[in-house]
């Protein structure tokens, strides 16, 4: 029978064994992504966030990775999948946000046409989502076609600001390398990814927030 524990802070895991707490589900879930992402360059892992574990786990995940950034379930409305491989975190994101009693909305950006697929977005604050993202190079990697310098990125961010909402965050349950704010490259600072509002041709620094770096999974310190 599954139980559930609650660290105090709004964390809910849960668990076959009991007992387990926010820290326990975060060592188990980097377990699952590193035999995921073992000696592969990139991995959409479908074959963690369709797991029955990793589903529970991720989602947890996530929203304490955003709360330790200063974004909390009452700071956001809605999370959107940026690419196909981001569509199981977004519902396990909902999910999770339940267990804490919030209610979260999600949606997709539609990978044909520039628009979203979901409940309205308007007026709504944001925060974008992909399986694993790297800011370093500007690459979404998840795409099934990758595009350099933000281009995919920047659209989906337009289209986003354009249906009057306001993009939060962009987070990833992996991502790259340390990309530091251009106005406070200081070791405590936020990871900020930029992007270009093709519409109004302005750039915008978007705070990022991984789960889990590159560095992490692969052992070494970040």
């Amino acid at each position: 029978m599954n139980e559930s524990s609650n660290d105090g802070n709004g964390s809910t895991y849960e668990s076959n064994s009991g007992g387990r707490g926010p820290q326990d589900g975060r060592e188990e879930l980097r377990g699952l992504l590193r035999a995921a992402t073992a000696d592969k360059p990139f991995n959409e892992l479908y074959g963690v966030t369709f797991d029955h574990r990793g589903a529970i786990l991720v989602g947890d995940v996530l929203l304490d990775a955003l709360q330790a950034s200063g974004l909390g379930c009452e700071d956001f409305d809605m999370v959107g999948a940026l690419t196909a491989a981001a569509v199981p975190l977004v519902d396990a994101m909902i999910h999770a946000a339940a267990r804490r009693g919030y209610d979260i909305d999600g949606f997709m950006m539609d990978f044909v046409y520039p628009s979203i697929k979901g409940p309205s977005i308007a007026h709504r604050r944001v925060v974008l989502l992909d399986a694993w993202l790297s800011e370093q190079s500007y690459v979404q990697t998840s795409s099934l076609v990758t595009l350099r310098n933000g281009n995919e990125l920047s659209l989906d961010f337009s289209v986003v600001r354009h249906e009057d909402a306001e993009v939060v965050a962009i987070a990833a349950l992996i991502g790259g390398s340390v990309q530091r704010s251009a106005t406070d490259r200081s070791a405590s600072s936020h990871r900020v990814i930029k992007v270009i509002d093709t519409i109004e041709d302005q750039s915008h620094e978007i705070p990022f927030v991984p789960a889990f770096t590159e560095d992490e999974l692969r052992g070494s310190a970040e």
